[in-house]
């Protein structure tokens, strides 16, 4: 992940949190009243990342590891995870020529 803007790693980071303190709240370590949302929120990032991948599934294909792992950052980070893929396809494209 070195080299990615500091947004996007911030924003990664913020995806982390979010999904620690879900599963934090459904495990019952967090004392009730504290980030009540979490949950809520988590279950509708990782439902909308699920759209994500079909929708930009050439560019989830882009990812130069193993494909499932594209995937499970698709559903983890979503567009966090596909931006920098944006910019691949055309340092391929150019290279090809």
């Amino acid at each position: 992940m070195s080299g990615l803007a500091p947004w996007l790693l911030a924003g990664k980071a913020l995806c982390i949190v979010l999904y620690a303190a879900a599963v934090g709240h459904w495990a019952g370590w967090m004392p009730s009243g504290v980030m009540p949302f979490a949950s809520t929120l988590a279950v509708v990032f990782l439902g909308l990342h699920a759209l994500e991948v079909p929708i930009f599934w050439q560019r989830v294909k882009r990812y130069h590891g193993p494909l499932a792992v594209s995937i499970a950052f698709t559903l983890l980070f979503g567009l966090l995870h596909l931006t920098p893929l944006r910019g691949s396809a055309e340092s391929d494209a150019q290279s090809a020529r």
